[in-house]
């Protein structure tokens, strides 16, 4: 099963790393988070990835064309002009990276792909910029099994605030500093989706959160993946720096692999 990764957007929440570079290749440690998403699901064994460019999709593009060399140790044999490489990466993926277009929507990339994955029993889908220690294979499991034509991860994502309970006194009962999710689930990614969303998605201008999740949710057509476990999207600076010093720690909960 293929897994398609929306890595077109301009990321400008993040501007001061995407102004040089598409989000998905901002660095978590030494490795941007693009990698990080496909070692997740390579651990779960699936290594054919088809990823959505967009902004500036040709550093994508030179990443993977160059990634066998820069990963590797290699001789360089002078009188013969012959490159060897002697401890090629462990990674068995095959990468396809299609520019979907500079404005396109998430649902209009999606469709652009359309080719690339129809009539392989599905498929899934994520953004490039989303961790989580999310159990893939149990994920596809539970989609074949409620047989919907979507299924998505719901989340609980850090709170933005600490909550208090209050008495009927006035007096603070309890503290909880910033609570999961306040209470809420929200949309992580990280979908199973069925050929048929594509006769959902008109075009390129078609956001594939509104009118498309919209109609298939009508039509109860869309299962939730419930994830209690780690879930971080790297939205700004301080998602970012907060993850690389997880990385850095080696106390990074996404880190499923080896």
């Amino acid at each position: 099963m293929k897994v398609v990764i929306l890595a077109g957007g301009l990321g400008t929440r993040l501007s001061e790393e995407t102004v040089i570079k598409p989000k998905p290749m901002v660095e978590i440690g030494s490795e941007p988070i693009l990698w990080h998403i496909m070692k997740i699901y390579s651990h779960f064994g699936f290594n054919d990835f088809v990823i959505c460019g967009g902004y500036k999709q040709e550093m994508i593009k030179q990443y993977f064309s160059s990634y066998v060399i820069s990963h590797s140790t290699v001789r360089v044999t002078f009188s013969t002009s012959r490159i060897s490489v002697l401890d090629p990466p462990k990674e068995n993926w095959d990468v396809t990276i299609v520019d979907t277009g500079y404005s396109t929507m998430t649902g209009g990339r999606i469709k652009r792909i359309k080719k690339f994955v129809e009539g392989e029993n599905g498929f899934m889908v994520t953004y490039g910029d989303g961790l989580a220690n999310i159990d893939i294979n149990k994920l596809l499991e539970y989609h074949r099994n409620k047989k919907k034509i979507v299924t998505v991860t719901a989340v609980q994502p850090k709170g933005r605030f600490g909550a208090l309970a209050i008495g009927a006194d006035g007096l603070v009962t309890n503290f909880t500093e910033k609570p999961p999710g306040d209470g809420m689930w929200v949309n992580g990614g990280f979908y199973v989706m069925e050929d048929e969303l594509f006769d959902y998605i008109e075009g390129d201008e078609t956001v594939w959160e509104g009118a498309p999740m919209s109609q298939l949710c009508a039509e109860r057509k869309v299962s939730a993946y419930v994830h209690r476990g780690f879930w971080r999207p790297m939205d700004t600076m301080t998602d970012k720096r907060e993850l690389e010093s997880m990385w850095n720690s080696g106390n990074a909960p996404w880190k499923v692999w080896g």
